[in-house]
């Protein structure tokens, strides 16, 4: 039985999904209506996905950047489509709660829909994942209602695509120019049209994100595109300080996990080094 608080009013919705309630597509477009803020993240596996949706996140994205963060690559074009089905399949194992987007990977959608589709629906059938996602503009549309019309929800991803890096040839901010801006204008109000659930904007400029968060209906999250988007998404590793290649200017340490586990590798080489483990009560 769900109480009333003093005013009389039922918990927000929000509250209740704090509690276990299911995040689904329509539920981030209720948060977006609210105005109340959409929490994504990464995982590629299943102990932090766990964590992740043990800690309330609404959206766990297996990104492709698995490739850089789990196989030590230097971009995302290498990752396979067998590689990204096994990351979904034990990431949405470990989740019950937060709605569970998967990436297309390099080349597994753009030869055409129909491939495009097979692709989408082995994420769906195969990993369990909720919804895909694949990164491009206006282009992608007939694609993208392709897939949306079977009845796979799609997000998009415009700004810097990490799959193109080898046509922009660095990952600095994109859309800085006035043909670039409405170009992504343009692209973003194509996706929404095409059937996208939401989309992510990466890596542009604030106000920009700003106005194209304002202007369409569907959620828009940000990641290195300022605080005026409908929610924010950032690389797992980044945030707690695992992956450490580099530290991008929008990634925020909440943490130094890094540090911390290779205290924790020092001290248990030491002890067995030492004999000091295991010790008599870690002995049968």
């Amino acid at each position: 039985m769900t109480v009333p608080d003093d005013s009389g009013e039922q918990p927000r919705e929000q509250e209740r999904d704090a509690r276990g309630r299911k995040v689904t597509t329509r539920s981030l477009s209720t948060l977006k209506a609210r105005g109340q803020r959409i929490t994504a993240l990464t995982a590629y596996d299943f102990l932090l996905a766990q964590l992740i949706d043990q800690a309330g996140v609404d959206v766990i994205l297996v990104g492709d950047s698995a490739g850089m963060v789990v196989q030590g690559l230097d971009t995302t074009v290498s990752v396979t489509m067998d590689q990204m089905v096994y990351h979904a399949t034990v990431v949405a194992r470990g989740v019950e709660r937060a709605l569970v987007v998967a990436d297309l990977p390099f080349m597994s959608y753009q030869v055409n829909a129909d491939e495009a589709l097979r692709n989408a629906g082995r994420m769906i059938q195969t990993a369990g994942v909720e919804a895909v996602k694949l990164e491009g503009g206006a282009r992608l549309a007939p694609t993208i209602r392709r897939i949306v019309d079977v009845g796979i929800p799609v997000m998009g991803h415009l700004g810097l695509t990490p799959q193109s890096i080898h046509k922009f040839g660095t990952y600095q901010v994109r859309a800085t120019t006035v043909e670039e801006a409405d170009e992504l204008r343009r692209d973003a109000r194509a996706l929404q049209d095409a059937g996208c659930f939401a989309l992510v904007v990466e890596k542009v400029p604030a106000e920009l994100a700003r106005e194209v968060s304002q202007s369409l209906s569907i959620p828009v999250i940000g990641i290195g595109a300022g605080a005026g988007c409908d929610g924010q998404i950032l690389v797992t590793a980044d945030m707690l300080g695992l992956y450490t290649r580099f530290h991008p200017r929008f990634v925020r340490r909440y943490g130094e996990l890094g540090r911390a586990i290779s205290d924790c590798l020092r001290r248990y080489a030491a002890d067995v080094r030492s004999g000091e483990f295991p010790s008599p009560g870690e002995s049968y």
